[in-house]
């Protein structure tokens, strides 16, 4: 009986701390799309993805030196290469360009559809069976972001809306494919070998798709890169990885619901961009549905 309940314990305690770290996480990355925004106003959104992923790359092949940390075993190699795909080149990649046409407010509410995303390759790739009530909670929450979207008028800018799509499925993989990896090899170690594992092309593009010259770079945009390289591209995958791995990947996933009430916070004050009352009521729609899915997750 007291094993039982010391078992019970260290459960409740691992998923508090998963919802802990998976909050921290999403706070960081609400910050990833508008600093985008800010910085592809400058640099060429390719030349930024390639960038940030370099930048961060060196900094993990420091980390992973400096704590000795042993190398993938070969069967880990395949997933390491999902989660560069997903997360270090095709979502920030896809998000750039899509903030070409649409603003960061406006891509911001895409994000309501990672969680879902992220659910549906939790089941496939992490073998996770939520509750037939948690899709509930999850599809309606996707469906007011997509009927937001369709209310602003798809025809205004197909592409951005096409592309930050695209971005939300390419990221949803790499969360599951990294959440599933997390628990063998660490969370830190995840992204930090997805981003070695890259290095060697994002290095290569880096170099060939330099500018020219940079003095016409003001410091906004650098302070963008610098954001969107260190913190969106390594420290934010650190405890996101980390509380998929402890709280499950479809429970903890729903944290993403909350992101972009703190990325339109972000906008309307860093940028000025103007958040509607449309874009308001969409956000407290979903930040609702997290409180329902959160509670049939499991």
């Amino acid at each position: 009986m007291e094993r039982t309940s010391n078992l019970q314990r260290r459960t409740l305690e691992n998923s508090s701390s998963g919802w802990i770290n998976g909050l921290i996480g999403v706070v960081i990355f609400s910050g990833s799309l508008p600093a985008t925004r800010v910085a592809v106003l400058e640099f060429d959104p390719v030349f930024l993805t390639v960038a940030r992923a370099t930048i961060a790359a060196v900094l993990a092949l420091c980390l992973l030196w400096l704590f000795k940390e042993k190398r993938p075993a070969r069967q880990q190699l395949i997933p390491l290469a999902i989660v560069a795909l997903g997360v270090v080149i095709g979502f920030p990649l896809l998000t750039a360009l899509a903030l070409q046409y649409v603003t960061s407010a406006h891509s911001i509410v895409f994000v309501g559809l990672l969680p879902l995303a992220t659910a549906v390759f939790g089941v496939l790739r992490g073998g996770e069976r939520p509750r037939a009530a948690f899709w509930v909670f999850s599809v309606l929450g996707s469906l007011l972001v997509v009927g937001f979207a369709l209310s602003q008028g798809l025809t205004a800018s197909p592409q951005g809306d096409i592309l930050m799509l695209l971005a939300i499925l390419a990221c949803g993989l790499g969360y599951a494919e990294g959440a599933k990896l997390s628990r063998t090899l660490g969370g830190w170690q995840v992204i930090s070998w997805a981003l070695v594992l890259s290095l060697p092309v994002v290095a290569v593009l880096s170099w060939i798709r330099m500018p020219v010259s940079f003095s016409g770079i003001s410091t906004p945009a650098w302070f963008s890169l610098a954001y969107v390289s260190l913190f969106s591209m390594l420290i934010g995958f650190v405890f996101w990885y980390r509380g998929l791995a402890q709280g499950g990947i479809a429970a903890v996933g729903q944290l993403q619901l909350l992101q972009p009430f703190f990325g339109l916070t972000l906008a309307a004050t860093l940028l000025h961009e103007h958040v509607s009352v449309g874009m308001l009521g969409v956000t407290v729609a979903v930040i609702l549905c997290v409180a329902g899915a959160k509670k049939f997750a499991k």
